[in-house]
């Protein structure tokens, strides 16, 4: 913990248990005053990090997040983001300040309709929800460019938890936004009176949890970024912010000025063995393992026709052999299809065509055969990859199966 003492880190966490053990913040801000001087983001998230590696539940920092912050709050708004229009964390703030408008926006509507008993009267109304709730169903890019850019980089400066209880929080914002989706689409089945109910319900809890949301990211979690983030990872961020892409609603002049594209990142001593890829490095046998393992049949054929590899799965779709590496494509098919191979291939090195797709039936089995133009950076033909998979079981999927429902 950067630069606090010993002594002051245990009046904190002092603190924080007592805000655990229901004494009031009034009580603890009195009692703390002094140790409150001067504290900022970053410690009070390290505070909680060390709380929860002492065994305070998680879920217990989460659910009384708004307390700590009803004693810090004063220290929290006493920071001043000093960050420019375009940079990554002014974006995210930018679309938190829109959300809430929208949210807002839901609300008025929400109590609006609750003076209206005949929904004939309400399109113009139920036109503005779908639009609002059209605008949170693309803001899941925020929380997906959070999820898998901030929190990892984060988390590699050792700030693990406040990483984890944000994403706690998204998983519950998305519940809601879950119900209002479901609600829109549900408008014609369901009576007006129940629409109306479940509306205002969904309404105020949407409006509760984004308030507090949005203020722990803009107070807590964004300035201690701020504070551990280097130069570099700041354009890596947001190099990988713009490949995710940004809500419909992000405005566009905090997205159009990018870091180039060729802007190198730092070089790193990669180990002998270890091949560096754009997005991290494996070792051959990882390479080749992840390959065997994936659930469809690889080949790839070189920009000369010839076929230089092909994945060893376990239960393979067509008989491959270590004696086709070096052939040419057309002579691993029947006669009367190469003329079809020539023109699949002949239509990728022209770059008419990316993808090519087939499927048929076999052994009473849907087989589906994509073959794919793979090109460098620059857009220059390498050759092309067949991929093959076996579609039978996956049409039989229906409904949902999530995450926790697994039993090993």
């Amino acid at each position: 913990m950067s630069g606090l003492a010993e002594d002051k880190k245990k009046m904190l966490k002092e603190l924080i248990r007592q805000l655990h053990s229901g004494v009031s913040p009034e009580q603890v801000k009195e009692k703390f005053k002094d140790v409150l001087k001067g504290v900022g983001s970053e410690e009070i998230a390290r505070i909680e990090e060390e709380l929860v590696r002492e065994g305070m539940p998680r879920a217990e920092i989460q659910r009384l997040c708004d307390v700590h912050l009803a004693v810090f709050r004063e220290q929290l708004e006493g920071q001043r983001l000093q960050v420019p229009s375009v940079h990554s964390v002014n974006i995210l703030m930018e679309e938190h300040k829109i959300m809430l408008q929208l949210s807002e926006k839901l609300s008025t509507i929400a109590n609006k309709l609750q003076q209206i008993s005949d929904k004939n009267y309400v399109a113009d109304e139920f036109h503005q929800i779908e639009h609002v709730s059209r605008d949170f169903r693309d803001s899941e890019k925020h929380y997906v460019r959070e999820e898998n850019v901030l929190f990892p980089i984060l988390e590699r400066h050792g700030v693990t938890e406040p990483p984890a209880i944000m994403w706690m929080e998204h998983d519950q914002i998305r519940q809601h936004k879950k119900r209002l989706f479901k609600l829109v689409e549900d408008y014609g089945t369901i009576s007006f009176e129940e629409f109306k109910k479940q509306l205002r319900e969904t309404a105020e809890v949407l409006a509760s949890i984004l308030s507090s949301h949005f203020y722990k990211e803009n107070n807590i979690l964004f300035p201690t970024a701020l504070q551990v983030f280097t130069e570099q990872e700041w354009k890596d961020v947001r190099r990988e912010f713009d490949e995710i892409g940004y809500c419909c609603f992000t405005p566009e002049s905090l997205t159009t000025v990018a870091e180039k594209r060729e802007e190198k990142t730092e070089e790193k001593a990669v180990p002998e063995g270890v091949i560096q890829f754009g997005a991290g490095t494996l070792t051959k046998e990882e390479v080749e393992a992840i390959l065997n393992t994936l659930p469809v049949d690889i080949t790839f054929v070189g920009k000369d026709d010839s076929v230089k590899y092909f994945s060893e799965g376990k239960e393979r779709i067509f008989a491959r052999t270590r004696a086709i590496i070096g052939r040419k494509v057309q002579q691993c098919h029947p006669q009367k299809s190469v003329h079809v191979v020539n023109k699949i291939v002949e239509s990728f090195k022209d770059d008419k065509k990316d993808v090519a797709e087939f499927w048929i039936n076999m052994n009473n089995r849907l087989i589906y055969i994509r073959y794919f133009a793979v090109r460098d950076k620059s857009g220059k033909y390498l050759g092309t990859m067949e991929v093959t998979q076996d579609l039978t079981d996956l049409k039989k999927i229906e409904g949902e199966k999530r995450l926790l429902d697994w039993e090993g």
